[in-house]
């Protein structure tokens, strides 16, 4: 790690906006000039006790966040080629189907305790001590989480299909 957590910090604060700006010129997509340049911060976070030497540590991270723009570019680049020559790769797996998006809707709208006792619990397959230990909760307080997330979910899940039957 780091010795100069508060140097890095600094850094970061003074140079992101230019570095991002100067990378977005370069790539003309917001989005990829923003993973860029967290890529290129990275790469100085995990080196700051060398970078951080440079006459113009700027100036490295600057470098490098323009070879990750490139290389995204080039490696899209190349996908669409194949994408030319070969046709487009058969989807094996299917698009969720709406029930499955409810029920992602649904969850978002629980508390996150109970969200993730859910989760861990019905997607993972974790018993309930398990789940315990994970989040730090007791055993008890896990499932009155889950009680009470199947009872809300179930709700909203209900009123979704009167929605649905409303609307048809």
């Amino acid at each position: 790690m780091p010795d100069d957590v508060g140097g890095f910090d600094e850094f970061y604060r003074g140079s992101r906006q230019r570095l991002l700006g100067y990378v977005y010129l370069l790539t003309g997509d917001l989005a990829e000039a923003q993973d860029a340049v967290q890529e290129a911060y990275i790469r100085a976070w995990q080196r700051w006790s060398t970078v951080s030497g440079y006459e113009d540590p700027e100036s490295w991270v600057r470098v490098v966040a323009a070879r990750v723009a490139v290389s995204r570019w080039r490696s899209l680049r190349s996908r669409a080629r194949a994408y030319l020559r070969h046709g487009a790769v058969e989807n094996v797996t299917p698009g969720p189907g709406t029930e499955t998006v409810d029920v992602v809707a649904a969850l978002r709208r629980l508390p996150e305790e109970q969200r993730t006792a859910l989760a861990l619990y019905y997607l993972l397959g974790m018993p309930v001590a398990e789940v315990a230990r994970e989040t730090g909760a007791p055993v008890g307080t896990v499932k009155a989480r889950l009680s009470r997330g199947r009872v809300a979910l179930a709700g909203l899940l209900a009123v979704v299909e009167l929605e649905e039957a409303a609307d048809a």
